[in-house]
């Protein structure tokens, strides 16, 4: 009997880093970033507000040589490496009041994370978190986030080279894609909003335009149905934080997987990874990211909970839609093991090296996604082998 073919269209947003919500947590991010330099062990758990004209910083730090960190400056030069450098757009680097109440973390929280044993520390909050991988593409995400990030990263390099000096720094993209059986096959749709100088709706439209067919075209997505809506309400000259305000951890599906899978809520920016909301996050991406890659399944999702000031995880749930190569219960056996990928907070830490980042920094997932990005630990692929071989499969002979 021959098997049903089935047909659904997904879509999903990018934002640029000038959104609001972004700015917010890129110098949550850049603040983290800041503390961790000075102190590896530092608590961090930083908000950001932005709207016309004001900045302001909230949170609990706690972290040695707190006294030279010096937020309102950070603040100041991301927003200047965004783009906000006209007082006319109502947000500027050089401008904006700044307001803060920064202050230590609570002993409560802290009790229950610190350890006298380094490996017993226990999560720095309840709750749940995900990780999700597919073979949608070649960075093991879905296609649509993916794209609508890339469209976004092009426009921004363009905007800052100044080859197309009209661009201001806050925009949003959205691609639809139409999936058989599971797979993406065409790129239905594409909306593109794009803060802009005065200039002529026609000319934003055609370089808009071309823009999105040199960075979708390689997809092999597109085709003469494609349908474009570019700035479709006609003007989008008043944006940033003069247009919208913004707070840090508002695009947590934007972060994610674009609404693919599941969400536990929590928030990433702006967090050290004492937090399991990020830290636990990662880790699941990078345990079904290797699932995927190592060919035990062509989609994977992992569940992992917490309770606050316990280190072992609750529970850890995978799914794998029905396409496990192998019976799932196996993978869930060698997750729930420890051996291979161990959940506990400062485990996981230390084997992604999320108090020392190397060649990476916490600013830089805070803009056009966490995850689908070789440059962060957790899209290593160096788990195939042994998990395979933990599932009774033989190693791989090429790595992705």
């Amino acid at each position: 009997m021959s098997k049903l073919m089935t047909r659904h269209v997904y879509t999903s947003e990018s934002v640029s880093e000038g959104h609001p919500d972004k700015v917010c947590d890129q110098i949550s991010d850049a603040i983290l970033d800041a503390c961790l330099a000075r102190d590896s062990h530092a608590h961090v758990a930083c908000e950001t507000l932005v709207t016309s004209n004001l900045t302001v910083n909230a949170g609990e730090i706690t972290c040695q040589k707190w006294e030279t960190v010096n937020p309102e400056q950070i603040a100041r030069a991301v927003v200047k490496d965004i783009g906000y450098v006209k007082p006319n757009l109502g947000y500027s680097y050089d401008t904006f009041n700044y307001l803060s109440g920064l202050h230590a973390q609570s002993a409560d929280i802290n009790r229950g994370v610190s350890r006298e044993r380094p490996e017993d520390q226990g999560a720095g909050d309840q709750g749940m978190m995900f990780g999700y991988a597919s073979r949608a593409t070649p960075e093991l995400m879905p296609a649509p986030i993916i794209l609508s990030h890339r469209l976004l990263e092009r426009c921004a390099a363009l905007r800052k080279s100044g080859e197309i000096a009209y661009l201001e720094p806050d925009s949003k993209a959205q691609v639809s894609v139409l999936h058989e059986n599971g797979n993406p096959i065409a790129i239905t749709t594409v909306v593109i909003s794009h803060q802009t100088a005065d200039v002529p709706l026609k000319r934003i439209q055609k370089d808009l335009k071309e823009v999105a067919i040199e960075v979708l075209r390689p997809s092999g997505l597109l085709t003469n149905k494609t349908e474009w809506y570019i700035n479709p309400t006609g003007r989008f000259v008043i944006g940033g934080p003069q247009g919208d305000s913004g707070v840090t951890g508002r695009k947590i599906i934007v972060d994610t997987y674009g609404g693919v899978g599941s969400h536990g809520g929590g928030a990433f920016s702006g967090k050290d990874p004492s937090k399991v909301d990020r830290s636990a996050a990662y880790y699941a991406r990078y345990a079904a990211k290797n699932i995927v890659a190592a060919g035990l399944a062509e989609k994977c999702e992992i569940q992992v909970a917490y309770a606050i000031g316990v280190a072992k995880p609750l529970s850890i749930n995978i799914s794998t839609y029905g396409t496990a190569t192998v019976d799932e219960a196996i993978i869930a056996r060698v997750l729930a093991a420890g051996e291979i990928f161990d959940f506990r907070p400062a485990a996981l830490i230390k084997d992604l090296g999320l108090t020392a980042p190397k060649g990476w920094s916490y600013r830089q997932t805070a803009s056009y996604g966490h995850f689908g990005r070789k440059q962060f630990p957790w899209e290593r692929t160096d788990r195939v082998d042994v998990l395979r071989e933990a599932c009774g499969l033989a190693r791989k002979t090429k790595k992705r």
